[in-house]
């Protein structure tokens, strides 16, 4: 069967809000902390496209059979890779399965495991679904799936789930309450009549925590030399211009030099280029800021903030990981302006 359409298809995206949305017309779901996915499946074939566009099961060789099993031939199904440990879901296990080698992927995909949690239908029966309402694709996909919406996780093994979804904004705030133990991030909150729109911010998402994903523009050394004081972070704006929005730091010793390690093939890139760049009055140092290496902005990383000052960071935000599933183009102002698209 042949699919009404290929890759690469940009996901569907979220703006930050700070309280879930009540009224009618909402649905709501458990905010999933993994890599965010578009699988194809395609008869025989199935390909797993990262947000950024990227194919997915060379790291993941143990998803593409257990997507053929689950999922009819002729579909695309929008959701998220993860993977649990006894815990909760456990994102830092996630990124150590993004591996160069061969014969470490294969390893890690028996110790560590990933499951693909499934939340969007765009294409059914070699049908393009993407004009119809989410409450159409939404029974669909729970058609399709032949499975019960599940919040339970699959410690030790790989499968396929169906996420959660409800109307009643009530459950929403308990599963916003109840879930962050075992690391769900949040709520996304969708209207029920909204077709699928790829790469636009149209749903809205609450977080337990302020975060923002932004590209490396630039790093500034540690006093001593030896290794990164902080990572200079930017932005872009609609036109596609990267600006400076303030900084992140306290690494501990090694993981100031294993990070300046990684940004030392990077130095000397565009950096900020024409948007704001550091360099202006500085209310930390009292004058200008001090110099700084560029780099190419291909690294994403997300931090956690308090509060903006027009559009940079009042403070210095917090390093929380890396985000390698990220393209440094989708980290753009959208993500920190309210608004529920």
């Amino acid at each position: 069967m042949t699919l009404p359409f290929g890759p690469p298809v940009p996901p569907m995206l979220a703006k930050l809000e700070r309280e879930i949305p009540r009224g009618d017309g909402w649905l709501y779901e458990p905010k999933w902390d993994g890599f965010r996915a578009i699988v194809f499946r395609d008869a025989d074939r199935v390909h797993i496209q990262s947000r950024d566009s990227r194919p997915l099961e060379r790291y993941f060789p143990e998803l593409a059979p257990a997507l053929r099993d689950a999922l009819p031939a002729g579909c695309v199904v929008d959701g998220e890779v993860i993977v649990a440990g006894p815990e909760g879901l456990d994102f830092d296990s996630l990124q150590l399965r993004i591996h160069p080698a061969e014969s470490r992927v294969r390893k890690l995909s028996v110790e560590i495991p990933a499951s693909f949690v499934a939340f969007d239908l765009l294409a059914e029966g070699g049908e393009d679904l993407r004009g119809r309402p989410l409450a159409e694709r939404r029974t669909r996909l729970v058609e399709a799936l032949g499975l019960e919406a599940t919040e339970h996780l699959p410690s030790g093994r790989t499968t396929v789930l169906l996420t959660p979804q409800t109307d009643d904004a009530d459950e929403a705030e308990r599963w916003f309450e109840r879930l962050e133990r075992i690391g769900l991030d949040g709520v996304i909150a969708k209207r029920a009549d909204q077709p699928y729109v790829p790469g636009q911010r149209v749903m809205v998402k609450v977080k337990h925590r302020r975060t923002a994903e932004c590209v490396v523009g630039g790093y500034r050394l540690a006093k001593s030399g030896d290794g990164v004081g902080s990572l200079l972070l930017g932005l872009y704006d609609d036109e596609g211009v990267l600006h400076y929005v303030g900084h992140t730091s306290a690494f501990t010793a090694r993981e100031r030099r294993a990070v300046l390690e990684e940004l030392r093939p990077l130095e000397g890139g565009e950096s900020f280029g024409p948007g704001r760049s550091p360099g202006g009055p500085s209310r930390w140092t009292g004058g200008r800021d001090p110099a700084y290496v560029s780099v190419e902005p291909r690294l994403v990383c997300e931090v956690t903030y308090d509060h903006l000052q027009g559009e940079r960071f009042r403070h210095a935000t917090g390093f929380v990981r890396w985000r390698p599933d990220r393209r440094p183009r989708d980290c753009t102002f959208d993500q920190l302006r309210p608004g529920r698209g």
